[in-house]
């Protein structure tokens, strides 16, 4: 009879089905591709115990063996082609820690097995592939994330409350800044530097890497809006030549019915900074960092300092975790849903093809 039962269970393993599993068990995750430097963040962390690393995906060799070494992994989790170690380590969720131009292809891989998705900002910079991604996820019923930095800042969760009681009316106008001295500067890796001014695989320089940033938290904030008009402006101000293909400086504008966004990305700031200044009707609001957020009202002459609680998330992978043991769900006003990403790719692809040919992109005549 045990014996009857475990053929059975390999038969709808094979079929695609899974065991539940338990609330509090580790959620089996696998990586796809090390060439992005922020998966570091998930290696780093793997005595939290909410994530379990049953398989990596990276073909190159010297790459994988360099993470193996650092960070004392098992060598055989390291496999050279995606969909035969998603068939054999049968993952409940894949990280995609490669270029923005390879999410589509673990899209691809991971929907049809029901394995859900997690890729680095921004799910794409192209909008007709963040929608191809998107019916893929949908029609498989998997949830397919995108993980920006700024989603687990207090300071982000801090302004949300402020807005929803009042402090200061109605958004008018928001001014994003993100950026930092360049990705050579700051000591990337090579092979993340590779791709980063590669305009096939990242879409530009900074105006994809922190345009948005911007862009998703003005989704955010707008409720899931798409801007009625994109307008880019972009630059070259570096003079070493492995940013000759790409911009390092990017100025996006977006317009809304009664509200207008600024987003400024930049590769030649001489510090990091994220921040964001909101001037409501009524007052304005700061976030200096990712743990402070001022307050000035109109008429008040100094700002003042809001309390900041920590999220309930304080990283992707926690909140990754926890939306596939159905502890938390993802609504479509979130910053790291589906709905959000479609948008951030909506507007990306318009301020580059605003910013290739001087003109302004209006969205809602495509």
């Amino acid at each position: 009879m045990y014996r009857l039962i475990g053929i059975l269970m390999i038969m709808l393993a094979s079929a695609g089905w899974a065991a539940p599993q338990r609330a509090d068990r580790p959620v089996r995750v696998a990586i796809a591709r090390l060439t992005h430097g922020h998966v570091a963040g998930l290696l780093g962390r793997r005595a939290t115990g909410d994530v379990e690393i049953v398989g990596i995906y990276e073909p190159d060799r010297a790459v994988a063996a360099r993470y193996v070494r650092d960070y004392h992994l098992d060598p055989t989790l390291v496999h050279d082609r995606l969909a035969p170690m998603l068939d054999q380590v049968r993952p409940e969720a894949v990280l995609a820690f490669g270029s923005v131009a390879e999410h589509r292809a673990v899209v691809e891989a991971a929907a049809p097995r029901r394995i859900h998705v997690m890729v680095e900002k921004p799910l794409s910079f192209d909008a007709a592939e963040a929608a191809a991604m998107a019916a893929l996820a949908r029609r498989h019923g998997i949830q397919l994330l995108t993980n920006y930095e700024t989603s687990w800042y207090p300071s982000r969760t801090a302004l949300s409350a402020a807005l929803a009681a009042g402090s200061v009316g109605a958004i008018r106008k928001v001014v994003f800044r993100d950026g930092h001295y360049g990705p050579k500067e700051i000591g990337v890796q090579p092979e993340f530097l590779s791709w980063l001014v590669d305009p096939s695989a990242n879409g530009g320089g900074a105006i994809v890497d922190f345009g948005c940033y911007g862009a998703n938290l003005m989704t955010w904030l707008m409720q899931g809006k798409a801007p009625v008009s994109v307008t880019a402006v972009t630059q070259r101000l570096k003079s070493d030549p492995v940013y000759a293909r790409v911009d390092d400086e990017a100025t996006i504008v977006l317009t809304y019915p009664g509200a207008t966004a600024l987003l400024q990305a930049s590769w030649n700031w001489p510090d990091h900074r994220k921040d964001i200044q909101l001037f409501g009707e009524t007052g304005v609001l700061s976030t200096l960092d990712g743990k402070t957020l001022l307050l000035r009202r109109r008429g008040e002459p100094v700002d003042r300092s809001l309390a900041t609680p920590a999220p309930t998330f304080s990283d992707p992978f926690a909140f990754l975790a926890a939306v596939v043991r159905g502890r938390a769900s993802v609504a479509d006003t979130d910053p790291s849903s589906l709905a959000n990403a479609l948008v951030v790719a909506r507007i990306l692809d318009a301020a580059r093809r605003s910013a290739a040919t001087g003109r302004t992109v209006v969205l809602d005549q495509e």
